[in-house]
């Protein structure tokens, strides 16, 4: 008899588990979507509409690099003015990879000061340079993307040796 009523009640407890589920999965109009998580995500761009709001001028967006040797110097600047009316705040200059690392002046930009953006690739990386480094701040537009791009070569010190064959021994077999 015992086992009688335990097998009931598991039927039960199933049965109602599997109603639950589905019902829920039917009223899912009001419930959030799965969230999907990219890894490369672009960030979306805001619009500061206030007239008197900061504006980021870069001198350039892109730095080539052109073609470089390995372990070169991979330092460039990205030079910019506020030419906005109210000070402008960096909150955040991010790359895309973690080979190129930005740095930043965390201190306000005054309207008609400039700053400067230093970025650092690791050029002990052989091939296309490609990166680009994200600008987020108050400016009427934010982000900002910033690229670098260029080629860096092995050196030519860094060739593979060449295995030496000795033409008189002969393999030993075990």
């Amino acid at each position: 008899m015992k086992k009688l009523v335990i097998s009931l009640a598991m039927i039960m407890f199933v049965a109602f588990s599997v109603n639950a589920q589905v019902s829920s999965s039917n009223h899912a109009p009001s419930a959030k979507p799965p969230v999907k998580k990219e890894h490369k995500q672009q960030p979306v761009s805001v619009k500061n509409t206030s007239p008197n709001a900061p504006d980021i001028k870069f001198e350039k967006t892109v730095h080539d690099y052109g073609t470089i040797q390995q372990h070169a110097d991979g330092k460039c600047e990205f030079k910019f003015t506020n030419e906005g009316k109210e000070p402008l705040i960096l909150s955040n200059v991010r790359s895309s990879c973690g080979c190129t690392v930005p740095t930043w002046p965390r201190e306000p930009i005054l309207p008609g000061q400039s700053g400067v953006i230093k970025v650092k690739y690791d050029t002990k990386r052989v091939g296309t340079i490609n990166k680009s480094i994200y600008v987020n701040s108050n400016a009427k537009v934010s982000p900002v993307t910033l690229k670098i791009k260029g080629k860096v070569l092995a050196k030519s010190g860094a060739a593979v040796p060449e295995k030496k064959v000795d033409k008189i021994a002969s393999p030993v077999n075990k």
